[in-house]
């Protein structure tokens, strides 16, 4: 199976937003991850419903939209009204995580659990065969342009070992710190999907910087670096 990229908007000019938007979407993105932060369940404020709605008119591309927020049942059918694709939640934040899944997908949205890097991946073991991705978190939520954290490919093993387990092909998704120095360790490890930020919008040229990162996920195997 070949990785997608997921470019995140977080690290975008939002004065610029549309542009941004269709310049990964030429270089060959996938979907886009669009980061929903609300000061409490992690230190930053970011954006809402209306920033998606505005994202959702400008592309086609699927909408990874990533709750980072201490009570996400409240805003999921604003999210999924806004044109979301998919809505992860965070196994930290719900107390009735099945119930969050299942109204998710009630709402024709695709449902991902996000672990935080202290979080174990046994955390999801008695929902695993509900979700349609696994988000892997390999920075501390909260900002962009974090440092990649290193045991973070053991934990990519894991969930996918827990995956085959249960004998579900969720997608496993990657959020933190990704760039052109780890990616390949990281689709070594099982990632199918794969979150970029500072690496393409900080890069000076999103367009180009999609591209080459596409092109590494397209790659064959052999050639990737050990």
């Amino acid at each position: 199976m070949i990785a997608r990229l997921a470019p995140s908007i977080l690290s975008a000019d939002f004065a610029r937003l549309g542009e941004a938007v269709q310049a990964v979407e030429r270089g060959g993105a996938d979907l886009l991850h669009l980061d929903v932060m609300d000061g409490h369940f992690v230190p930053n404020l970011t954006i809402g419903p209306a920033v998606v709605q505005a994202v959702r008119r400008v592309t086609q591309l699927p909408l990874d939209v990533h709750l980072m927020v201490a009570e996400p049942d409240r805003f999921l059918d604003a999210f999924a009204g806004a044109g979301a694709t998919t809505i992860a939640v965070h196994v930290e934040a719900l107390p009735h995580l099945h119930r969050t899944v299942t109204a998710i997908r009630r709402l024709g949205c695709r449902a991902a659990v996000a672990l935080n890097p202290s979080t174990p991946v046994e955390a999801l073991a008695e929902l695993a065969g509900e979700v349609d991705a696994v988000l892997v978190m390999s920075v501390n939520p909260g900002f962009g342009g974090q440092t990649f954290i290193p045991s973070s490919e053991s934990k990519i093993k894991r969930v996918g070992d827990l995956l085959d387990r249960v004998g579900h092909r969720a997608d496993i998704e990657v959020d933190g710190g990704v760039d052109g120095t780890n990616i390949d360790r990281v689709i070594a490890a099982g990632a199918t999907i794969v979150v970029a930020g500072a690496a393409i919008f900080a890069s000076g040229d999103p367009e180009a910087a999609t591209r080459a990162l596409v092109a590494r996920l397209h790659a064959p195997a052999a050639s990737r670096e050990p």
